[in-house]
């Protein structure tokens, strides 16, 4: 048996408005796109992806899943999500090497800092 990773659900006041920003925080594209659902890929035929699906009521609680992501440049990064904007968000993660943001809808995601080899 096996299982291949196809997307990430993501659940959503506003699926589109959420999913397009994604997309251009991501640079990714968009594979599919409803009033009820908006899908983002790498690449049209790679995944995995992020879906945003409709959910009528906002974010209560911190994430119990969220996505890391390591960039080239930690500062960089964030400084341009930011502008995008994403907040920094403090879960009670104290003095870390990662920083904490939330995307418009309040999903928590956290930019590392450089790989150490």
């Amino acid at each position: 048996m096996t299982l291949e990773w196809e997307r990430v659900i993501v659940h959503s006041v506003d699926p589109v408005a959420l999913g397009q920003w994604w997309a251009k925080a991501l640079g990714w594209v968009v594979v599919h796109s409803s009033d009820e659902e908006f899908e983002i890929r790498p690449e049209p035929d790679r995944l995995p992806g992020l879906e945003f699906v409709r959910l009528d009521e906002s974010k209560k609680a911190k994430s119990r899943l969220h996505l890391d992501f390591r960039p080239d440049d930690q500062d960089a990064e964030v400084a341009r999500l930011e502008a995008h904007g994403a907040q920094r968000v403090d879960i009670g993660q104290g003095d870390q090497s990662w920083v904490v943001m939330a995307d418009p809808e309040g999903n928590e995601f956290c930019v590392l800092g450089q790989r150490h080899q």
